[in-house]
């Protein structure tokens, strides 16, 4: 193919109905694309071929489905049958998937076609994609920046149109933060919307399946796929599913936003006193402007503005930075050269066998947590940590309950700045958890959120996320005004 087009799931469907172009022709478009810009982007870890029909390609696949014959990119922690699924890790380096996700399932009976595997931190463990341990993943708006992370591979894949669309996972903000700073659309579902089944875990009551996207509208059309109940995962809920891409738009006027005023006024970002000077103060003017000027786009297209309170917002950060790390100390256990992964060559006694192929295979960042969640879970800090950061959790559960009594939406930035530079907070773990400020509340309270671009920095150029939170399961309304207030940015 020699059209050059940076296709939605629409633009897709209208070729293949007009036969602009056949499943093979838009796959093998997209399998060029990828070899020719993938080794500077680095957004792709395993690139599948459509010849392998052991694989995952019906290149007659189910023309009833809006997504039949688009192709996509999946997160390297999901899984798909008879494919390697690293997690971005040394340690699951050669580990091949024994079988589909729900998520592949549901995608592959569609009959959507999967190009391959994206980059992302190791684990799941980052907020710019450079804990990988295949190298960090480059922002294609500028490649001397951060994607974001930790989807950032999917989030690279879709802003450089080398996918359609790509789904990832959100723990604290890993779809949505990404997609905020490769100006594309990221949505993360409520929790139980989407089934985890497949979904290498990283903190089980946090992690969350979602798409990233070029429009709401392909994010609606994407969730429309992937959701529903599923019996291999008990959290998953039996509510019944809109049909999200019908409703995007009906009216919205007169609907209450809430602006919590915690989001403006954050005590510099910073999980410590001491750590304010140092990190700057939070919340960048060029990010606050175009999210203020969003935010009056809302009240022009018929939106009630209210400002609201969530008084426990300053607490989240440190709360996720508790109880993430002692779910994944836990998760994480399993892979220890017996059960799972990297085993070493040179132990000589089984303890030797769990401490060398752990201390090889894990990176960084996974060590990190790993000590810090065995910390806050040992048998003298478990009350003083870990029941202190679930008590917190609760509170702001409570605090958004509260506020959804008073508006429908809740909304704000999505990120505290825009992409920085590879490298330039890598040596300062804090500086990076603090990029997931406004994000993590989302997950804590198990809520949907999503990030849509509202424009590019006056300083940096570089595009900004507009975050918006719903009710739980009420996806609905929260793309009916996404889709309306991106028409109108």
């Amino acid at each position: 193919m020699s059209k050059a087009n940076n296709y939605t799931i629409r633009d897709i469907q209208e070729g293949l109905r007009k036969k602009e172009f056949s499943v093979e022709e838009i796959f093998s478009h997209y399998q060029k694309k990828i070899k020719k810009d993938n080794k500077k982007l680095n957004s792709y870890l395993s690139v599948f071929d459509k010849r392998n029909t052991n694989l995952q390609m019906q290149m007659h696949p189910n023309a009833t489905n809006i997504l039949s014959g688009v192709p996509c990119a999946v997160k390297d922690n999901i899984l798909i049958d008879g494919t390697v699924c690293t997690a971005g890790s040394k340690i699951l380096k050669n580990y091949i998937s024994a079988y589909d996700a729900t998520v592949i399932k549901k995608l592959r009976s569609a009959g959507a076609q999967f190009l391959g595997k994206t980059n992302m931190d190791e684990f799941a463990m980052g907020a710019s994609t450079e804990n990988s341990a295949f190298g960090p993943v480059k922002n294609p708006l500028d490649t001397s920046r951060i994607p974001g992370g930790s989807s950032g591979g999917s989030a690279a894949a879709v802003a450089a149109d080398l996918a359609v669309f790509a789904l990832g996972s959100d723990t604290g903000g890993s779809v949505r933060q990404p997609a905020a700073m490769c100006g594309i659309v990221g949505l993360k579902p409520t929790y139980g919307r989407v089934s985890r089944h497949g979904l290498i875990a990283m903190a089980s009551s946090f992690d969350q399946i979602g798409p990233l996207t070029k429009t709401v509208e392909d994010a609606a059309l994407v969730l429309n796929t992937i959701c529903g109940y599923d019996h291999f995962d008990s959290t998953t809920s039996k509510k019944s599913v809109p049909n999200f891409a019908e409703n995007l738009s009906k009216d919205i006027k007169g609907l209450k936003v809430g602006i919590p005023k915690e989001f403006f006024t954050a005590p510099s970002a910073t999980l410590d006193e001491e750590s304010s000077e140092r990190r700057g103060e939070g919340l960048s003017a060029e990010v606050s402007e175009k999210v203020r000027a969003a935010i009056s786009k809302m009240e022009n297209i018929g939106c009630k503005i209210e400002e609201i309170t969530l008084p426990n917002f300053e607490y989240a950060l440190a709360a996720y930075y508790i109880l993430v790390p002692s779910e994944a100390s836990a998760n994480l256990a399993r892979f220890d050269g017996i059960r799972y992964g990297h085993s070493s060559k040179n132990a000589e006694t089984l303890l030797d066998t769990y401490l060398e192929s752990r201390s090889d295979g894990f990176g960084p960042e996974p060590k990190r947590r790993i000590m810090i969640g065995a910390y806050a879970l040992s048998a003298g800090y478990y009350d003083a940590y870990y029941t202190k950061a679930q008590k917190v959790r609760a509170l702001i559960k409570k605090d958004f309950d509260e506020a959804f009594k008073k508006v429908d939406l809740i909304a704000g930035p999505t990120t505290p700045t825009t992409a920085f530079k590879i490298g330039e907070k890598s040596a300062d773990p804090l500086a990076l958890y603090l990029e997931d400020i406004y994000t993590v509340p989302v997950n804590l309270a198990g809520l949907p959120g999503i990030s849509i671009p509202c424009g590019f920095g006056k300083d940096s150029g570089l595009p900004i996320g507009f975050q918006m939170m719903g009710k739980p399961f009420d996806e609905e309304t929260l793309l009916r005004v996404a889709h309306q207030l991106e028409q109108n940015l």
